[in-house]
């Protein structure tokens, strides 16, 4: 039977959800409609911006064509062919023609205007509800250089995003991971940064080390990772700008890994292993005022903290197979969340805090799965021959992993997918790559 809900903003829901317009459409509110868990993406026309300035043409059609990727990549939108166009727009200040747009049924118009002067860039845009013949907002005006184009374009795809879905955006953000080259029996491991559609990729160590689980600070200017190095796995932090790091945990012999920062970006929690058990710690980012968190004879890995920097999850095999567990970020008594059939790992909370993203294994398949913070409401987005690792989008709505596919050769790779399991997307990168981390938006 046929299904629509009209009413809900897309947001927090696991299960169904629909998109509102904050504006009348032809026939009530425009919307994405869902039939039977299947979301109609909404179709919008995004013309090149209006150029001025030399070499405005060319930035402006460049920026133009990140804006229709980012914003038809999350599934929700559907961009009208520009082959398809009636109407041009040829002055940004002119009045819109809405019935040229209404013609190739296009309910959303994305227009703008470019302004190229020596090296600096100004990017002006406007949203428009084509059937209410409404602008959605005001025009916003971005500045920078055009060596930059790329993320201001990300900037309007936010802002656009924004307007029509009623919540935060996420293009304008980075990834850093672990990206792997070479044979599986002599796999070169470095950490790399790019956008969070796989541009801009950079190296921010070299191979000459395995590192794994690379996390971005809450500002998004440093990296905690493992490494190594030493010959034992530690802790390191880098610098992201100046590709400057230092050890933070160097006992000799000891190993420590998995860490991740508080939310104040003051703190780090992570595992370490001493005398064969391995519990949950906590110290400053300078390295000092270590501090134990747990102690049971289990393995005690991969914490995250809420939102709030009020609780830890984490996972644990106390039980005797890995579950996950919540306890509060001082320490003390742990609760058991996860209850389903498999074994459940590598936990994290979400950035609203209303969910979990896990990893679980069962019945020789992986999947990345989400669970409410009490461990009701379980839903499994993924099924693989290996998904692991899941990280959250700056908004909560999306989730990037790791894959490895039978007959691969070993090598992983990196996709995401809606927390609805919908938009299942490869994410390229030059090489393999492993255990993505979501920056925050930047500033």
């Amino acid at each position: 039977m046929r299904k629509i809900l009209s009413s809900l903003l897309i947001g927090h829901l696991i299960g169904l959800s629909a998109l509102v317009l904050p504006a009348a459409a032809q026939d009530g509110p425009l919307r994405i409609e869902i039939t039977e868990g299947v979301i109609e993406p909404l179709p919008y026309a995004v013309p090149d911006f209006v150029a001025t300035g030399s070499g405005g043409t060319e930035i402006a059609q460049q920026l133009t064509r990140v804006i229709a990727s980012d914003l038809s990549g999350t599934g929700l939108f559907r961009e009208v062919s520009a082959d398809a166009h009636i109407g041009r727009i040829t002055d940004f200040n002119a009045p819109v023609q809405y019935a040229d747009w209404k013609a190739v049924n296009a309910q959303a118009l994305i227009t703008g205007a470019v302004q190229v002067t020596g090296n600096r860039l100004t990017v002006q845009f406007r949203v428009y509800d084509v059937f209410s013949g409404a602008e959605l907002g005001n025009g916003l005006q971005f500045a920078g250089t055009t060596a930059g184009w790329r993320r201001m374009a990300h900037k309007v795809a936010d802002a656009v995003y924004s307007r029509i879905t009623g919540e935060g955006g996420y293009f304008d953000s980075r990834v850093v991971y672990v990206s792997e080259s070479g044979p599986k029996n002599d796999r070169r491991k470095r950490l790399a940064i790019m956008d969070y559609d796989g541009a801009n990729v950079q190296y921010l160590t070299d191979s000459s080390a395995i590192v794994l689980a690379p996390r971005f600070s809450p500002t998004g200017d440093r990296v905690l990772y493992t490494s190594y190095e030493t010959g034992f796995p530690q802790v390191h932090v880098l610098d992201v700008g100046k590709v400057k790091q230092r050890i933070i945990s160097s006992e000799d012999g000891v190993m420590s890994f998995a860490p991740r920062f508080a939310p104040d970006g003051k703190t780090v929690v992570y595992s370490q292993t001493q005398g064969g058990n391995t519990d949950i710690y906590t110290m400053d980012i300078n390295g000092r005022n270590q501090r134990q968190l747990t102690n049971a004879p289990s393995i005690e890995t991969a914490p995250s903290y809420s939102p709030d920097g009020s609780q830890i999850v984490f996972e644990s095999d106390r039980s005797g197979t890995q579950q996950l567990y919540v306890m509060s970020a001082n320490g003390g008594e742990a609760k058991r969340i996860s209850f389903g059939q498999g074994r459940y790992g590598t936990p994290v909370w979400s950035p609203r805090g209303d969910l979990i993203a896990f990893t679980k294994q069962s019945k020789g398949r992986f999947h990345i799965g989400v669970m409410r913070t009490d461990g009701s409401e379980e839903r499994l987005l993924t099924a693989s021959f290996l998904d692991e690792g899941p990280t959250w989008s700056p908004n909560g709505r999306v989730i990037m992993f790791t894959r490895e596919t039978q007959g691969a050769n070993g090598r992983a790779l990196l996709y995401s997918v809606d927390i609805t399991g919908r938009n299942l997307r490869p994410v390229r990168t030059p090489d393999g790559g492993s255990d993505p981390a979501w920056s925050p938006l930047q500033k």
